[in-house]
C-alpha cells in the first residue's frame, strides 16, 4: 500500500468553506465510486483555515493515469470537480489547470 499527501488551498471565505464542508458531509455516491474503483482505499481531508491536506492510501491497483483518464471520461465526476471549483483556489506554485498538489515528505520517525 502506497500513501501520497496533498495540499490545496479553499477561497478564503467563510461562508465558501462551510458549504465546501457540507458537499463533503454528504458526497455524492459517484464520487466515492469513482474513488473507491480507482484503488483508494483510504482517504482523508483536513482543514486548517482555507488550508486543505489530504491523505491517500492506495492499493497495488491504482495508477495516476488511470485515474485521471477514468475522472476525465466520467461526466460526473467532472459535474463534481466543476463545482469543487467554486470553492478551490490553487497554490502560486500549481500550474495551470492543477488542483491538489503532491507533497514531499521530508521527515518520518
Amino acid at each position: 500500500m502506497n500513501r501520497y499527501c496533498f495540499t490545496l488551498d479553499l477561497i478564503d471565505d467563510e461562508k465558501l468553506i462551510s458549504e465546501y464542508k457540507q458537499y463533503h458531509l454528504a458526497i455524492w455516491p459517484e464520487i466515492k465510486e469513482s474513488i473507491q474503483s480507482a484503488g483508494v482505499d483510504h482517504l482523508e481531508i483536513y482543514l486548517l483555515g482555507n488550508r486543505l491536506f489530504m491523505i491517500m492510501e492506495v492499493n497495488n491497483d491504482f495508477s495516476f493515469e488511470q485515474k485521471s483518464a477514468a475522472d476525465l471520461a466520467n461526466p460526473k465526476v467532472q459535474e463534481w470537480e466543476t463545482l469543487m471549483w467554486k470553492y478551490q483556489q490553487a497554490l502560486p506554485q500549481a500550474k495551470p489547470g492543477e488542483k491538489w498538489l503532491l507533497m514531499d515528505q521530508i521527515f518520518k520517525l
